[in-house]
């Protein structure tokens, strides 16, 4: 089962590709960063992150697709920026017919390190332990984004991930 996770930004969008082995065991597929300049107007700069997400889902075809959640910020324009580039990753998704989790930053912390309040580097850590990695991957939104696909093969249950390993026999 290939999940990609999605952290999105409208300057820096990360994802990362996470494959679930048969003995439950994690895999980063691969991962990284969609970037777009700051000046070329919005319309144009979501254009460029739906055409490169269309890319990654055509090239990799996952199973489901994994975003991080808006959560509370005091920067207002930051906020609907970020919100305007989860909206086009959410059409991009559902566009392409997969299955869609949404996570808090909290769910996510707790999914990955088992503790909601843990910081950027505990989580990157594990990441980076659990997918196997000789380094915290680089730059922070793609390993955010691995930690959004790792959160959402640990919410499908053992149950849900039985059932799908089954169907692919």
């Amino acid at each position: 089962m290939l999940i990609l996770g999605i952290d999105p930004g409208t300057a820096t969008t990360g994802y990362g590709l996470v494959r679930e082995l048969e003995n439950g065991s994690l895999e980063a597929q691969g991962y990284g960063v969609i970037l777009t300049p700051a000046d070329l107007p919005m319309p144009e700069r979501l254009q460029r992150l739906y055409s490169q997400l269309n890319d990654i889902i055509s090239l990799h075809r996952p199973m489901a697709g994994s975003v991080e959640k808006l959560f509370f910020q005091s920067n207002v324009k930051t906020a609907l920026s970020v919100g305007q580039a989860r909206g086009v990753t959410l059409l991009c998704l559902a566009m392409a017919g997969l299955e869609v989790g949404e996570y808090t930053p909290l769910e996510v912390k707790q999914a990955v390190v088992g503790y909601g309040k843990a910081d950027k580097r505990q989580v990157q850590e594990m990441v980076r332990i659990l997918l196997n990695l000789p380094e915290i991957p680089r730059p922070d939104d793609a390993a955010d984004a691995l930690a959004v696909a790792i959160c959402h093969i640990h919410h499908r249950g053992p149950i849900q991930r039985a059932m799908n390993h089954s169907e692919n026999r």
